[in-house]
């Protein structure tokens, strides 16, 4: 059994100001640390949390019949094994690769220029609610082919549906709301899966519809909880990335210059930035049996929380990890999209993030294109930075000042 240290706790607000504060303490001396009031285990060493992400025999998705399918309306993909994983994992890849991120690379830029137009005579943006989150949402609409007028209704109800993934300990009253606003994304797509079914497109939820496994096409239960399971992914994540990768180079303008005159540096900032702050902290796993893990006992059943920032914060992985540096040698700017990344923000083994190649294309486009509009980017004087979220996290806004480039960006 863990050592259990009752003064500290992972859910303490504390620990939710600055989790970066604490992440050493942890990984040298309560590397499999236990949290009584929700009975979970917390793995901070990069090679115990690589472990459990990668012996997926030992270490399940089991949990997410709880925590994931009641919003997602079916199972996911990181539920999946064997052959159905295999096949249906190819489909949704299939559907943020060659030509289709071609075309979505297209989307992104207009959806992004449209997004910052009004900001440039003002000199002023919120990179977070002004940008980034609008940005995220309207993208993943555009690559499903759901309909833009529909966006504040599909963010409130998506923002239930995650609130419900990454929710640690919810109230009744709180869980009740989520599966509320989950049933109303799932009624409204309904119609949708139907409609794409009689006359599939081009987009994402077509390629779903029309798809086969072991010969049989999936059904609209299926089909649900993949549309919902990509919508969650790819806007969760994108917004605080981008505002994340904003914070650092403005934090550090002689990287920040760098880039600006030479943008083939873009790439190693966006890999360093999910480095340094993953968006995605925490990736639970559950144990088929009793294990040994870091030194301690884990026993079968058990809920294990992967907390990738203190992962990628390990000085057994990285050197000098508290630093902020594009130059690293020990990441791999080429591998850092791929499965061989040396960093964990896209998880690692069976269950790596499918959208992998789709976060850099959407955050490199968008990086690039607000690099090219916005001189003189710096923090907005007087206001107050401040990041949330224990399961996914990022800052709750980005406010900065800048002198325009130009007034419109340039065509793709």
């Amino acid at each position: 059994m863990p050592q259990v240290n009752a003064r500290f706790s992972v859910l303490s607000e504390d620990f939710a100001a600055d989790p970066y504060r604490h992440f050493s303490r942890l990984r040298e001396q309560d590397a499999i640390h236990y949290e009584s009031a929700i009975d979970s285990y917390f793995v901070s060493r990069h090679r115990d949390v690589t472990r459990v992400l990668t012996d997926h025999e030992t270490f399940t998705t089991e949990m997410l019949q709880v925590r994931a399918e009641p919003v997602m309306r079916g199972p996911v993909l990181a539920q999946m094994t064997g052959a159905e994983h295999t096949a249906k994992r190819k489909i949704v890849v299939r559907g943020f690769t060659g030509r289709a991120l071609e075309e979505q690379i297209r989307a992104i830029h207009a959806n992004a220029a449209e997004l910052v137009a009004p900001f440039l005579s003002r000199g002023r943006i919120d990179l977070v609610n002004d940008f980034g989150r609008p940005l995220a949402i309207d993208v993943t609409l555009d690559v499903l082919g759901l309909d833009k007028k529909d966006h504040r209704r599909i963010a409130d109800w998506l923002g239930g549906v995650a609130e419900f993934v990454t929710g640690i300990d919810l109230s009744p009253e709180q869980r009740r709301r989520c599966l509320d606003r989950a049933e109303r994304l799932e009624a409204y797509l309904a119609p949708v899966i139907g409609e794409r079914r009689r006359r599939p497109g081009d987009d994402l939820i077509s390629k779903l519809c029309t798809a086969e496994f072991d010969g049989i096409a999936m059904s609209d239960r299926e089909v649900t909880a993949l549309v919902i399971n990509v919508l969650v992914a790819a806007v969760e994540p994108a917004d605080k990335t981008l505002a994340l990768l904003f914070k650092h180079l403005i934090d550090h303008p002689e990287q920040l210059g760098q880039v600006r005159r030479n943008p083939a540096l873009l790439p190693a900032a966006i890999a360093e930035t999910l480095r340094y702050t993953p968006p995605v902290q925490l990736i639970p796993r559950q144990t088929e049996r009793d294990v040994v893990l870091g030194g301690s006992t884990v026993p079968a059943g058990a809920t294990v929380f992967c907390m990738i920032g203190a992962a990628n914060r390990d000085p057994a992985a990285f050197a000098s990890p508290d630093a902020f540096d594009i130059h690293r040698s020990d990441l791999g700017t080429a591998r850092s999209f791929t499965a061989a990344a040396q960093h964990l923000a896209f998880g690692t083994g069976l269950h790596q993030c499918v959208g992998a190649a789709f976060a850099r294309a959407e955050i490199e486009t968008v990086a690039g294109m607000l690099l090219s509009l916005l001189d003189n980017i710096r923090h907005t004087p007087g206001v107050r930075y401040r990041e949330t979220g224990l399961y996914t996290r990022g800052p709750a806004s980005l406010c900065i000042d800048f002198t325009p480039a130009r007034t419109a960006p340039a065509p793709l």
